[in-house]
């Protein structure tokens, strides 16, 4: 009976997990447009180095220093959506080229 009952409560524990990510996210601004989510990553970049520290302090140990990375979500917020409707869009012409070259290698190998 146990056995069954352990597959059933790790996969509970991971969808309550991954469901409180999406929910923060949500909550937080993330998931809004890109000036709200310039404004949060903002927000998390002030407030996680006073984090960090405490819990150094906590636990006694040194992390190295942070890289500085220059992102601005801004600019960058839709471009895998771009990229993925870009690849749809030309998929069929792609499609049809390589039938054409495949039948082609066919016709060639068979000479």
């Amino acid at each position: 009976m146990a056995a069954k009952i352990v597959p059933v409560l790790k996969l509970a524990a991971k969808v309550t997990i991954a469901g409180g990510a999406v929910y923060i996210a949500y909550d937080s601004g993330l998931l809004g447009g890109s000036e709200q989510g310039s404004e949060v990553l903002g927000k998390a970049k002030s407030a996680l180095p006073p984090a960090i520290d405490e819990w150094m302090k906590y636990f006694g140990f040194e992390l190295p220093a942070v890289p500085k990375i220059a992102f601005a979500p801004v600019e960058a917020w839709n471009s895998g959506v771009r990229s993925t409707i870009y690849t749809l869009s030309v998929g069929p012409t792609r499609v049809g080229e390589y039938t054409t070259q495949g039948m082609q290698y066919v016709k060639d190998l068979t000479k």
